[in-house]
Formats: C-alpha cells, sequence, structure tokens
C-alpha cells in the first residue's frame, strides 16, 4: 500500500542516470502480472541515449504529420497539445520503456470480435503488468510517466522500432525533480457497488 499510495505521474527529471540492474528489476516486476491464458503479451524496449533521442526526433515528425498534414486520428486534434508537451517530458527522462502488445495489430487494422475479445484481454494484462512496473520504480525511488500520447506518431514510430505487434505506450523513467500533490480522486461511493442477493 506505501507504494501506491506514493506513485505519482512524474513530469519533471533530473538529469541522472538510472542504474541497469534496477531497470531490470523494475521489469521483472512487470514480468510477475498476470495475463490472460497466460500469454503474458508485453514486450519492453528500452531506450536511452542517441537511440531515446533518434525515436523521439521520429515521433516528434509524427505529430507534426497529425496536426499539420494527413491525420489519422482527426477527432482527437485536441490532445495534440498535450502531446508536444508529453514529447518534452519524454526527452527530459533518461530512460524510456516503449511498450509492445506482441500479440496486437496495428489499430487502423480492422479485426473480428473474437480478435477484439483477446486484444482487450491483452490489453488488460499490459496494464496490470505496467502498474507492476510503476510501482517496482516507486518503491526504488523512481518516477515515473506512463504515456499513451504515442498514439499520434503510431505509424512512424512502429516503422522506426521495427515491431510486428502493437505498440501500446510508453513509460518515462527517471529520478523525479517534482513532487506534485496527489491527484483528486472520486468518493468510494461513486465507484463501489455492493450487491447481495
Amino acid at each position: 500500500m506505501n507504494a501506491i499510495a506514493a506513485r505519482k505521474s512524474i513530469r519533471k527529471y533530473k538529469a541522472e542516470d538510472v542504474k541497469k540492474e534496477d531497470i531490470e528489476t523494475i521489469l521483472r516486476a512487470g514480468m510477475l502480472a498476470p495475463s490472460a491464458k497466460n500469454r503474458q503479451p508485453w514486450k519492453y524496449i528500452i531506450y536511452t541515449g542517441a537511440a531515446k533521442k533518434n525515436l523521439l526526433d521520429v515521433m516528434e515528425r509524427g505529430l507534426y504529420r497529425e496536426r499539420d498534414g494527413e491525420r489519422r486520428l482527426p477527432n482527437s486534434q485536441h490532445g495534440l497539445p498535450d502531446a508536444f508537451h508529453t514529447l518534452r517530458i519524454m526527452r527530459q527522462a533518461p530512460v524510456l520503456i516503449m511498450i509492445e502488445n506482441t500479440n496486437g495489430q496495428s489499430p487502423y487494422r480492422e479485426i473480428d470480435p473474437e480478435q477484439r475479445i483477446t486484444e482487450i484481454c491483452d490489453t488488460l494484462s499490459i496494464g496490470a503488468s505496467v502498474e507492476n512496473i510503476l510501482l517496482a520504480a516507486t518503491e526504488l525511488g523512481y518516477g515515473t510517466l506512463w504515456i499513451a500520447n504515442t498514439c499520434f506518431a503510431y505509424e512512424e514510430l512502429t516503422a522506426s522500432m521495427g515491431t510486428k505487434g502493437q505498440l501500446v505506450g510508453a513509460i518515462s523513467l527517471g529520478v523525479a525533480s517534482e513532487h506534485p500533490s496527489p491527484r483528486p480522486r472520486k468518493d468510494f461511493s461513486e465507484v463501489v457497488e455492493f450487491r447481495q442477493e
């Protein structure tokens, strides 16, 4: 419960490296998550240094394409300013963990209902794995940010990464240089309903 309560979304990082052994410990925590039918559909691709800079340059080109050119997500344009802000955060963090659903496909491809159910279950499994990663990082004294704004540059990123599965998102990882207050939560009674008989 301590790590759960202490975890915050961190958007400012110190220019300090993250030890490789700590990254491995954090990822091993992710691998211990439950998964539907034990498929373990997660893959984590770690970017640091020049490789991270190059990938984020690709993402930036994708964001500009989405803003100024061919729009893949025309109904989500209101989210682009936040995506550009997230890109700045990703550049500042020393470590970037890209998350792939190894069983998934591009969101731009049509799939049948059975495939959709499998995709939903795998996404839930990856969410459990990501939460383990965030909590393990918190316990080791690091800050993280769970990122979905990769969606705006989906095709550019997957082409650059050479991945065959579905890009689910990313996690920035580093030593926090901020200590944000807890975000407001819905009241317990609003989200919990007990039913008997």
